[in-house]
């Protein structure tokens, strides 16, 4: 029995409830919460925007402490620390076999329909959101969702690279593949913003412009590598970062999920530029693009939690903040506990965070 963060439909607040967890079957791992990143993905699931069977555990952005594994578990061993990803990986499909274990279908990482439920509550099922369900004190995961990590990084820090700092991050230096010296636009500083913001300062970006309609989250960005910052609520961004490029930016990243977002994002290219959204555009709208601009060879692309591989990736990254190159510590804005789940919710929408860490004792 553990408590967790129950979803039970759109437009509702998650309640906190005990919950089981079935043993580990052959290639499963049941790791203990440390903490997990309350991130905008998971308040898309809670306003409705996108489509979450109920009643499930939401949560996707954390790390813990192996307790125990299935029999086949070879990778890793009870009290190793880790990371989880909902990038799970198969490791024998097209897409895996192709170098693009993000875009895996997952066949085979979760239980099948006559097999008993990772998670229940009094004997009915209870949905793994994201196959993780991270809202809680334990989880029970296929082992290719997980990536074993030094225990020396927090992880408090190291949960917020399960899921934002690997989108925003990835998107930059894996999707879009920036190079030194380009000049970058990134609409929307929260926490994948951010993390786009540090990406394109590792990455060699001459020029990172930060767009948002917050005047704190601006000043935020700046703290974070942001060269210039443009305020979305007094004018339209889209002329002052042509007129301050001289013709527009090399790469732009939509880190909002809005079709007027990812529209400007695509304007505000320069003949030859990339965007690329990385926001979730809720289900049903269309993004509309000015035909002509194609013959300027501009392009807009989407982007997959920042093209992972997450095994590869992951410890790269620690790596990158042990080296102080890469800033977790100022990213945690809160700290709360599972109970104030809600509250992060409000935090969030509200604009006052980068991101919120719930940890457990």
């Amino acid at each position: 029995m553990v408590k967790a963060a129950v979803f039970r439909g759109a437009q509702q607040p998650l309640y906190i409830e005990d919950i089981q967890l079935d043993n580990p079957g052959p290639r499963e791992v049941l790791v203990k919460t440390a903490a997990v990143g309350v991130c905008h993905s998971d308040l898309h699931f809670v306003d409705g925007l996108y489509p979450m069977a109920a009643p499930a555990v939401l949560g996707h952005e954390p790390a813990g402490i192996v307790e125990a594994v299935g029999d086949q578990v070879t990778y890793v061993k009870p009290g190793d620390h880790v990371i989880a990803c909902l990038s799970v990986f198969c490791g024998t499909c097209a897409q895996c076999t192709s170098g693009r274990p993000f875009l895996c279908p997952g066949e085979g990482t979760r239980r099948g329909p006559a097999e008993p439920p990772r998670l229940s509550q009094n004997g009915e099922p209870v949905h793994q959101g994201l196959n993780l369900g991270a809202y809680a004190e334990k989880m029970l995961l296929h082992e290719n969702a997980v990536v074993k990590i030094r225990e020396d990084m927090p992880l408090d820090k190291a949960a917020l690279i399960g899921c934002g700092v690997t989108t925003g991050v990835g998107a930059v230096l894996n999707t879009a593949r920036i190079h030194a010296g380009s000049a970058v636009a990134v609409f929307g500083c929260g926490g994948v913003g951010i993390a786009a913001i540090q990406g394109a300062r590792i990455g060699g970006a001459r020029m990172i412009i930060a767009v948002d309609a917050m005047e704190n989250k601006l000043a935020m960005a700046k703290e974070f590598g942001a060269t210039h910052v443009v305020d979305a609520s007094s004018k339209d961004p889209v002329p002052a970062i042509i007129e301050m490029t001289g013709g527009g930016v090399d790469y732009s990243f939509e880190a909002v999920g809005l079709k007027i977002t990812a529209e400007q994002a695509f304007a505000a290219l320069a003949s030859g530029g990339t965007a690329t959204v990385i926001g979730m555009i809720p289900v049903g709208q269309k993004v509309e693009l000015n035909g002509y601009e194609f013959l300027r060879s501009k392009k807009i692309q989407g982007c997959t939690m920042g093209s992972n591989r997450f095994r590869v990736d992951m410890p790269q990254y620690i790596d990158l903040y042990r080296q102080g190159r890469l800033d977790l510590d100022r990213m945690v804005s809160r700290k709360g506990k599972l109970e104030d789940v809600n509250d992060a919710f409000r935090a969030m929408k509200a604009g006052e965070v980068a991101r919120t860490v719930l940890t457990f004792d």
